[in-house]
């Protein structure tokens, strides 16, 4: 099969400078390198590109490739992988991987990020995400006249701490962990696979003899049994705010669950506001409070004082106020949950009606029953 023009492959025209070579060469790498473009065709445009490359940045052999085409070339490379990598060590390079790292540096610098030193060691990421301590959830119950200061409350939080025999080493006091010989400190093992000139793969595994851990502890603390922590109960105060709403969760992060070697999980709280003997909690930090008239003073009218969550508060009935009106109180509710000022008190005025009445409130009703009967005539 005939093979491709290698100004067309890297999609410039035969005045590209060899500046513009090596840009193009780099965006073009970064698309199809295998370790980040995982289509089947990937690895062979990437070498293909890699080839162009690699013949039209050396001044003699873009030369030759100008004057004679393909052929120009083919006593370097004749199609066999040992004989193709002969192209990058004839212009100075090892291979395709010296020119992906003189273009793009040594990208990474360590384990678990970037590209590796070989461009080809596909795969061969390890995770570095730390365990997490479990959130812990912490129920607690508030009156609504805590609701309106806020709550100060504590609890006790199972923790990992330093052991303080061993400062934290793990080894028994007097000694000290030694380095793993395995891994040299690593806390992993590192296997290469050569497949072929474009086929390598690396694999990093936990260690066996440390476990990940890169040291070694001969003689073990008593206390902390090698761990270097040790479980403890600490007591954290924590400030619930005023206005809080039944069921809402609050989240205090890095305070939950602590575990060796990773991050702490939250503390969830959980706010259970309290039924309350006289208010009914409505939307808003809104209350409703029910208060019971007789229908004397509901015709008359009256002045009187209501119970609110803060103390009392004068409440003027007018005359003829019908069963069930609702008067508002602003400002007499709740703190606003996340939101300025307080809500209202509703008063829903229900009509109290005596067990029993005697004969002259019996008969002095008739008579204003009488007198209202003729007002209706």
């Amino acid at each position: 099969m005939s093979k491709k023009d290698y100004y067309d492959v890297l999609g410039v025209q035969k005045t590209v400078t060899k500046d513009e070579l090596k840009s193009v060469y780099r965006k073009l790498a970064l698309k199809y390198h295998p370790d980040r473009n995982k289509s089947p065709e990937a690895e062979e445009k990437f070498k293909e590109i890699s080839e162009a490359y690699a013949v039209l940045s050396d001044q003699e052999k873009r030369k030759r490739y100008d004057t004679y085409g393909h052929v120009g070339n083919e006593e370097v490379f004749r199609g066999s992988e040992d004989n193709f990598a002969e192209i990058f060590k004839d212009i100075g390079f090892g291979n395709v991987g010296d020119i992906f790292e003189q273009i793009f540096g040594r990208m990474g610098g360590g384990r678990g990020g970037g590209f590796n030193n070989d461009p080809f060691s596909f795969n061969s990421r390890t995770s570095n995400r730390r365990q997490r301590g479990r959130d812990l959830l912490y129920d607690v119950d508030m009156t609504l006249e805590e609701v309106v200061k806020g709550k100060k409350e504590e609890i006790q939080i199972p923790t990992i701490e330093d052991c303080s025999v061993c400062s934290g080493t793990g080894a028994s006091p007097g000694t000290s962990p030694k380095i793993c010989p395995t891994c040299n400190g690593q806390g992993q093992t590192r296997r290469v696979y050569n497949q072929n000139q474009f086929s390598t793969f690396i694999s990093l595994d936990t260690c066996n003899t440390c476990h990940g851990e890169g040291k070694i502890i001969e003689k073990p603390c008593n206390t902390c049994h090698g761990n270097g922590k040790v479980r403890k109960t600490n007591n954290l105060k924590i400030d619930i705010p005023s206005g809080v709403e039944d069921g809402v969760t609050l989240r205090i992060s890095g305070k939950g669950e602590s575990i060796q070697g990773g991050m702490n999980g939250d503390l969830l709280v959980r706010v259970h506001v309290l039924p309350h003997q006289l208010f009914k909690v409505l939307d808003d930090g809104d209350l409703m409070y029910n208060y019971d008239v007789s229908f004397i003073d509901l015709i008359l009218g009256t002045e009187t004082r209501i119970p609110t969550i803060d103390g009392t508060e004068k409440l003027k009935i007018p005359a003829c106020t019908k069963a069930n009106a609702v008067f508002k109180i602003k400002g007499k509710g709740l703190p606003r949950y996340g939101k300025f000022g307080r809500g209202s008190q509703y008063v829903k005025i229900e009509v109290k009606l005596p067990d029993k009445i005697n004969d002259i409130q019996k008969s002095l009703l008739k008579d204003l029953s009488n007198e209202f009967k003729k007002n209706e005539l």
